[in-house]
């Protein structure tokens, strides 16, 4: 049949009740010094505990007001946390360095709420600022970059709940910046877990010169990065803004039970997903540890269904070292030198390097159902299965054209014998990978133990929901993402997918013997 390009409107994007949630509210907070505790200060009762627990508790107010328009990209405002993450109590450090007078700070639980898509919870109240030192290494061999600065103020969570939050920073004279932070859910028993990749935006973010991919004036790249640094705004945890927060929003709008994780607590409690029904990789999820794989994939053959909401996932292998106040503060990866890790020549699984290649291979498609194939990328997602139950609500039919929807990474099915059988290929689209070509898939399988799995296969997932990618995609592609993604919530959480809806196997229908290996991203 001919091609159709999709041009619906908003309409078909699911309508469900918000998710309520009780953020405490802070009143505003005197200046204080440097170092000092601080944490949500809540008005005094007015009415008795009894009559107060009979009242229903009031929805939270959202707004915008989290966003920043003025980044202070050249040392005017900078900061970051002494984790990544804790759960509810756990009392987190924030380190600001500024060449402004002063400056404020203000925490938002990211949701979907009436007047906006984030609910304040903490204010610092005006502090005076201070310049504090510049980059240095705490490992010049690997080129590791820390920024050893003093705590401002510590910050007592015990008020807020499991959710993605974000700090947001600004100064006397306008400058802003912000700071991701999630609090972490105690269990994730009769949940869907949505995990936040930040070793991977840790392994892209270049402030003081230094990424697992950049070094300072063409230095060689780090082969060891560190969270005890801000993240510089355009690369790092600028995808959290683009692709993680979008899908945190939606999650919150479809109203199932949800849990919050970063990968790094899959590192660091192993079972930290037991019991749940469902699990979201959030984007841009390149940089695993082994441990992180075995969690995933244990999940998986317990019956917790799994959806990778990005592409060119678990393609490299990490370690994990300690920083200065955490286990798990450095990213440890060599990349394209992976014959340099120390651990190379003893043929270590936990040498840094690609997942598919020695010494011990592991190649991610056993778990994903596709591997990572191409960049850059940019092609419109194209309907192989119309009648896979994930589509519903969309209308579409096959050949269909959602527009530029695959990008700016993509991945595709390599059919050998690691592949996970039976497997559903979504949508099948051709394209040139610098000059060679091939084709991308999103895939769907299921396992033994009922689980199902869904792969979107390029990285516009996420911001695509919002049309906030690379380039302009329209509101057509932005109802599909948020229609599809809502009903895969809702399906995953009642439990093991694939005892209601087995994959169905057509990997033989499609022409993908070609094989590109374009180098790594």
């Amino acid at each position: 049949m001919g091609t159709r390009t999709l041009t619906w409107g908003g309409a078909l994007g699911l309508v469900l009740a918000p998710l309520l949630v009780g953020c405490g509210t802070a009143s505003h907070l005197p200046v204080r010094d440097a170092g000092q505790e601080v944490g949500a200060v809540l008005p005094a009762p007015r009415t008795s505990a009894a009559a107060r627990a009979q009242e229903p508790a009031p929805e939270p107010r959202g707004s915008e007001d989290w966003r920043i328009s003025r980044s202070g990209t050249h040392g005017e405002l900078a900061a970051y946390t002494t984790r990544a993450s804790g759960l509810p109590g756990t009392r987190v450090g924030l380190k600001v360095s500024t060449t402004q007078g002063g400056w404020e700070a203000a925490a938002y639980r990211i949701g979907s709420y009436p007047g906006g898509t984030g609910a304040f919870v903490w204010e610092s109240g005006f502090r005076r600022g201070r310049e504090q030192s510049g980059p240095r290494y705490s490992s010049y061999e690997r080129r590791t970059v820390v920024a050893p600065w003093q705590r401002d103020l510590t910050i007592d969570t015990a008020t807020w709940l499991p959710g993605f939050y974000v700090f947001r920073l600004h100064t006397d004279t306008g400058f802003e910046t912000q700071v991701p932070y999630v609090v972490t859910s105690p269990s994730a028993r009769g949940t869907v877990a949505l995990v936040a990749p930040v070793t991977t935006w840790q392994a892209y973010n270049e402030w003081g010169g230094y990424s697992l991919y950049a070094g300072a004036n063409g230095d060689t790249p780090s082969r060891a990065v560190s969270f005890d640094r801000p993240y510089n705004g355009a690369t790092g945890a600028n995808d959290y803004r683009t692709a993680a927060i979008p899908i945190v929003v939606r999650a919150e709008k479809s109203g199932v039970p949800l849990s919050y994780f970063t990968n790094v607590d899959l590192h660091s409690t192993p079972t930290a997903l037991r019991g749940a029904r469902g699990y979201v990789s959030m984007g841009h999820d390149e940089y695993w540890t082994n441990t992180m794989r075995d969690v995933v994939l244990g999940a998986r053959d317990a019956g917790t269904n799994l959806a990778f909401l990005g592409a060119n996932t678990m393609y490299w292998r990490i370690r994990l070292e300690a920083g200065a106040e955490d286990p798990a503060r450095v990213v440890v990866g060599y990349r394209h030198s992976a014959h340099l890790d120390p651990l190379y020549a003893q043929g270590s699984v936990d040498t840094t390097g690609l997942f598919r290649e020695p010494p011990v291979p592991r190649p991610e498609h056993d778990l994903l159902g596709m591997q990572y194939e191409c960049y850059p990328v940019d092609t419109d997602y194209v309907i192989a299965s119309p009648g896979w139950w994930g589509f519903r609500g969309t209308g579409v039919r096959r050949g269909d054209h959602v527009h530029g929807l695959v990008g700016p990474e993509a991945d595709r099915v390599y059919p050998d014998g690691r592949l996970p059988r039976p497997l559903q290929v979504l949508s099948h689209s051709p394209y040139s990978c610098r000059g060679v070509t091939t084709t991308t898939q999103s895939v769907y399988y299921t396992s033994r133990s009922g689980a199902g799995v869904f792969n979107a296969g390029t990285l516009r997932w996420g911001c695509a929901m919002v049309d906030r990618c690379e380039r302009p995609l329209g509101d057509a592609t932005a109802d599909f993402t948020r229609t599809v993604t809502g009903t895969l919530l809702q399906e995953f959480a009642r439990g093991p997918v694939g005892t209601r809806h087995p994959a169905r196997d057509n990997v033989a229908d499609f022409d993908l013997s070609s094989v590109n290996t374009v180098p790594a991203s």
